[in-house]
């Protein structure tokens, strides 16, 4: 299906559904990992599914939570019901997602990947296999969504990022990184081993299916760029758009938009 087919069909799918919304459920789910409590938004659609939902991991960026960004800047759970997708939004706590070499109260990469689909699977509708469950997220969860797919292609057929900062290590000052990796002159490895470009080896055409996106006077448009080149000289077939944006909600609500669209369309590729 096109991506102007795809949209139409998008468009009347919401006015179908504009009376209505999905569920927004908000909790607390215990890590044992990190020993407390994570808060996280789980959108479920009102109509039922016979075979359940496939589900979508959408990963808050740095200062989010799991509801002050997606649930109540955008129209996400107009279009969780539209596109009969299961949403869960994890609160991210500034962590970048990765298992913090220096700080143990920091597992999000054990969290996210582990104990969180176990509870979700588990406590809600959803079909639970690896082509249908997929992960996007918004520049820190960007970050994530990637770092996290490509380490964990057991878990995703799919993952996007939209403004992800793929590439932190021009920024060692920034974004509480530090305290999550230590200071980047003192632990140069845990600078390097932790970003999306060194995961990159671990990909093969084809085992995942990406969909990259960053506006064009954002301050990641460049670490985006790179990993745009990167990915398609090791042959790595991926959507990658640039357009006019900054780092805002302005040019996140329609990247949502397009990246749940995707994998609307993965998700029923996999069921033909």
């Amino acid at each position: 299906m096109s991506f102007k087919k795809s949209f139409l069909t998008l468009l009347l799918m919401l006015f179908a559904v504009s009376a209505w919304a999905a569920r927004l459920d908000t909790l607390a789910i215990r890590s044992d990992a990190m020993k407390r409590d994570i808060k996280i938004s789980v959108i479920v659609p009102d109509k039922t599914q016979k075979d359940g939902f496939p589900t979508v991991y959408m990963l808050p960026g740095y200062s989010d939570d799991h509801l002050r960004g997606y649930v109540k800047q955008t129209n996400v759970r107009d279009l969780a019901e539209a596109l009969g997708l299961i949403i869960v939004v994890p609160d991210p706590s500034d962590s970048w997602y990765f298992d913090s070499p220096i700080d143990p109260a920091f597992r999000y990469e054990t969290f996210v990947t582990k104990e969180l689909p176990v509870y979700v699977d588990s406590h809600y509708p959803t079909i639970a296999d690896r082509s249908h469950r997929a992960i996007s997220g918004l520049s820190m969860g960007g970050h994530g969504a990637l770092f996290l797919a490509i380490r964990h292609q057991n878990l995703y057929c799919a993952a996007g990022s939209m403004s992800g900062g793929v590439d932190f290590r021009p920024f060692p000052d920034s974004w509480k990184i530090k305290l999550r990796l230590g200071e980047k002159s003192k632990y140069p490895d845990n600078w390097e081993q932790n970003t999306v470009m060194a995961q990159l080896p671990k990909l093969q055409n084809g085992s995942l299916q990406l969909i990259i996106d960053c506006g064009t006077e954002d301050f990641f448009f460049n670490v985006n760029l790179a990993l745009h080149d990167e990915l398609t000289r090791r042959g790595i077939a991926h959507e990658f758009t640039s357009r006019p944006g900054a780092h805002n909600w302005e040019y996140w609500r329609r990247s949502l938009r397009d990246h749940l669209l995707f994998f609307h369309d993965v998700f029923t590729k996999g069921t033909k």
